[in-house]
């Protein structure tokens, strides 16, 4: 049976324009390799209503779980909420469970509960809250969706929380192999070797060291034995100098 699908969104301007480098994309990926469901796709969009609207209705039809990342704090251009209830037809408003933990939250840290740390509380519909033990403001899952923080240490947090409540499949496996040729060497019996392991990712990352070209060949894949048989035979047609 094939492990579940999803895809990343990642929601900010800050991304886009350089001064804010996304770290959730590649935590994210690492721990959904690690359960057993495969990322398919990444997108990064701007703090736009439609732009968010759209990419939401064009990855959750297409994937099991579509995680998303930014827009959901305090702030006027915080719309992630907004426009995901829109993309599901459904009403957006504060909701007593999510406003009484963030009024404890508050309440503990001696801060004011004011309108705009209400706007967090924000939940469309019926959907189910993600707990954020950092700063109390929830994400949520509506259907497939999973609506989280953009900071990273409050997303890996909320990610944490998430993760037990889905169902994966088998983990991603890989196994790698420096290869101290250039891809235009490699590049012919590569590609049989992929043909005959179609079954398996066959992957080539090339680099210059000392002006010379090399090459590291990563296979991946859910069955060891299939990865190691193709290990061989790659070892096997690529022997290093001295073997």
């Amino acid at each position: 049976m094939p492990n579940p699908t999803a895809a990343i969104l990642i929601i900010g301007a800050e991304i886009l324009s350089g001064r804010t480098r996304d770290a959730n994309m590649h935590y994210l990926a690492g721990e959904l390799t690690r359960i057993g469901i495969d990322l398919m796709e990444v997108r990064v969009v701007t703090d736009d209503h439609g732009a968010i609207i759209e990419a939401v209705n064009a990855l959750h039809s297409r994937y099991d779980h579509i995680f998303t990342s930014g827009g959901i704090g305090p702030t006027h251009d915080d719309i992630t909420a907004d426009a995901v209830a829109a993309a599901f037809g459904v009403p957006l408003a504060i909701r007593d469970d999510a406003r009484a933990l963030l009024a404890a939250h508050y309440e503990r840290t001696g801060l004011e509960f004011n309108a705009a740390r209400q706007r967090m509380a924000r939940i469309p519909g019926d959907a189910t809250l993600i707990e954020n033990p950092i700063s109390a403001a929830p994400g949520f899952s509506i259907g497939n969706v999973h609506v989280m923080a953009g900071v990273p240490n409050i997303f890996q947090a909320m990610v944490a929380s998430l993760l037990p409540h889905l169902t994966g499949g088998r983990p991603l496996l890989s196994q790698t192999l420096r290869i101290d040729q250039g891809e235009g060497v490699i590049a012919g019996p590569l590609g049989d070797l992929a043909n005959e392991f179609a079954d398996l990712s066959i992957g080539s990352y090339p680099f210059i060291q000392n002006g010379a070209y090399g090459s590291n060949i990563v296979i991946r894949g859910t069955d060891p034995g299939r990865i190691d048989a193709a290990m061989a035979r790659l070892a096997a047609l690529f022997p290093r100098e001295g073997a």
